[in-house]
């Protein structure tokens, strides 16, 4: 099945862009063109690309790109914002970004135009002020490097070839030593990949070594990882890094049980517990990955040999790592010999018969063993009643 996106022009793609957005979003723009006085100003990111590749969102993440070369002061477009609207914003000057309040509960970021060089790879770069284009220029893949324009006439930048990148479906680093400089920038890849259903251009492929060498010297790599566990489902994102040959990012094992904790419906601690379960060092991942105690505590509970109602995270936590012990109070020999068996070769074999429903996952209740053990009974190849 061919699951490309179709071609589309810059300006057909432009109308795309704003027609996926909300009401709401195109009225917050159109207010904040008025705040910026003329400045340049793009919507960028994710809101840009998911809309073209057609991924429904209907409270997508605003990231706006503000270009202040010419006399424009983010802080005091931040503060019109406010003062027009009566919501709130954060402005950290350090970095020339603010994070805009929006009246739905989500926050906008609006950041300076810059682009940077990186002094020391795996450190953070250094940046400038610049234009929209050399801002585009300076992301990581050419899905991520399209922007809407919202001064003047409605335009789509596309200056590193994203829009071809989105027909094909391909995530392509835009410089050769990209994961080089920023070995955060895998996993990343690795996550709109398993989401997003894109292909590793050959590029990222032949890039990934350079990343393995600087993952111990990149600390926004532990932010990335992070994030794995805030995606729909990790075990994509983690069968994108096993299939790169960067498996050994994640403990192993993690893919697997990500994979069974998704099918049975799990939430975000869940996939931390699990991680921490197969580390070989749980406190390292636990600091790094800034998990905080939940999903220590969580994983304490599910290991225990307390009882948690069936559909339970503990109860379904236990049931992945621990198949074989139940999450509900399970047949011992002496319930059965309370209920008239005697000991011998018989009670064992009905032990036994228990254990294996268990195992593959055939009982999920004490009733459940009762009636299985009820029907065994009744097999001629039972042995001898009791």
């Amino acid at each position: 099945m061919d699951h490309r996106a179709p071609a589309l022009s810059p300006e057909t793609a432009a109308q795309q862009v704003r027609q996926a957005l909300p009401d709401a979003d195109r009225d917050f723009l159109a207010g904040l063109v008025v705040d910026a006085a003329g400045a340049p100003l793009a919507l960028v990111g994710g809101a840009v690309r998911d809309a073209l590749l057609g991924v429904p969102d209907a409270t997508p993440d605003l990231d706006i790109v503000l270009d202040t070369r010419h006399g424009a002061d983010l802080g005091t477009v931040a503060q019109r914002y406010s003062a027009r609207t009566g919501q709130p914003h954060l402005f950290y000057p350090e970095f020339q970004n603010a994070s805009l309040s929006l009246p739905d509960g989500r926050h906008a970021d609006l950041i300076r135009a810059r682009h940077e060089h990186y002094p020391v790879a795996g450190q953070r770069p250094e940046a400038q002020p610049g234009s929209l284009q050399e801002d585009l220029q300076r992301r990581d893949f050419g899905v991520n490097a399209l922007a809407l324009t919202l001064c003047g006439p409605l335009a789509l930048l596309d200056p590193c070839g994203g829009l071809a990148d989105l027909q094909a479906r391909q995530l392509r680093p835009l410089h050769s030593q990209s994961f080089y400089e920023d070995a955060s920038r895998l996993v990343r890849a690795a996550r709109l990949a398993g989401r997003l259903g894109l292909d590793a251009h050959p590029e990222l492929l032949r890039q990934v070594p350079d990343a393995l060498v600087m993952a111990l010297h990149t600390p926004r790599l532990w932010a990335e990882l992070g994030l794995l566990l805030h995606e729909p489902n990790p075990a994509q994102a983690a069968a994108m890094l096993r299939d790169w040959g960067a498996g050994q990012l994640l403990p192993p094992g993690t893919e697997e049980l990500w994979r069974q904790l998704y099918a049975a419906g799990t939430d975000q601690a869940s996939y931390a517990a699990a991680l921490l379960h197969m580390a070989p060092e749980p406190q390292p991942w636990q600091e790094r990955l800034a998990l905080g105690t939940g999903p220590a505590r969580l994983l304490e509970r599910a290991l225990s040999h307390d009882v948690f109602p069936t559909g339970s995270p503990e109860a379904i936590l236990r049931r992945t790592l621990l198949p074989e012990r139940p999450d509900y109070p399970a047949l011992q020999g002496r319930d059965l010999l309370t209920a008239g068996w005697s000991p011998g070769p018989t009670l064992g074999q009905a032990l036994s018969y228990l254990q294996g429903l268990r195992e593959r996952g055939q009982v999920s209740s004490q009733a459940e063993e009762w009636a299985a053990l009820h029907e065994w009974q009744a097999r001629p190849e039972s042995g001898n009643r009791n």
